[in-house]
């Protein structure tokens, strides 16, 4: 991956969104390119195989006075305004100041963690979400495939209520046997108040179908790439279908 052209590259939605960022980023930095992972909301507290080197300030000066002493040792830094004791997240940065960490030079890519999922594998998104950097000069998209088939609940559906308006399926609350289908997948990915709705419409925009870790994900990643077809949407430059989880290629 070292001939991956140098920017911005947001990754939002729920189900790998975190694992994937890092791993992009050991993928990038082991070609020997320089890598910034941080986030515009708030994420764990990286492990040390997921970064090593993390910065916490808010101050310009002071990170760019870290950055440079730390990329002697490694290609790949995290960064961060503050750390959160309680919870263990860090808060990232405003948009504005990703993009004066862009304009620094010292990294050749900047991975931002673009909104937040509490963990579910599916989300919808409320309508500040997701908060995209100016100059982004890519978005991943991430869907976990896990949710597939499985009760429209918080048990599994980040803001279940909103993915329930905007899909048109029932809630679990009003519809116990409501259950989420491919196609309301694709129906909230491609609905104007979805996951796009903050993407400027000149970037490309890619799809990670997560988590087919098993033939029944899989098939459902497959249904959502035919239907997706089937809508004739172009909003999407590529689709990926894999599980962070196997050494298995994606397809």
């Amino acid at each position: 991956m070292s001939d991956v052209a140098p920017g911005v590259v947001a990754i939002a939605g729920a189900g790998g969104k975190t694992t994937l960022m890092f791993h992009l980023a050991h993928e990038l930095a082991s070609g020997g390119e320089t890598v910034l992972t941080t986030t515009t909301t708030k994420i764990f507290y990286p492990l040390p195989r997921q970064s090593r080197h993390v910065i916490i300030s808010e101050n310009m000066t002071a990170i760019i006075k870290q950055a440079k002493a730390l990329l002697h040792r490694s290609h790949h830094i995290t960064a961060a305004a503050r750390y959160l004791t309680d919870s263990q997240k860090l808060v990232g940065f405003q948009p504005a100041m990703i993009q004066r960490l862009w304009e620094t030079g010292l990294f050749r890519h900047i991975l931002v963690e673009a909104d937040g999922a509490a963990r579910r594998p599916l989300k919808a998104h409320a309508s500040h979400e997701p908060v995209i950097p100016p100059h982004t000069k890519e978005l991943i998209v991430v869907v976990g495939l896990s949710a597939v088939g499985k009760s429209l609940s918080e048990d599994w559906v980040f803001r279940s209520e909103i993915y329930s308006k905007l899909s048109g399926l029932p809630a679990s609350s009003d519809c116990p046997g409501a259950l989420v289908t491919s196609q309301s997948v694709v129906t909230v990915l491609l609905h104007p108040e979805g996951i796009l709705q903050g993407c400027p419409a000149n970037i490309p925009c890619h799809l990670f179908l997560n988590q087919a870790d098993d033939q029944r994900a899989y098939n459902a990643g497959r249904k959502i790439v035919a239907l997706l077809s089937k809508h004739n949407s172009n909003r999407f430059d590529q689709v990926w279908i894999g599980s962070l989880k196997s050494p298995l290629p994606l397809t």
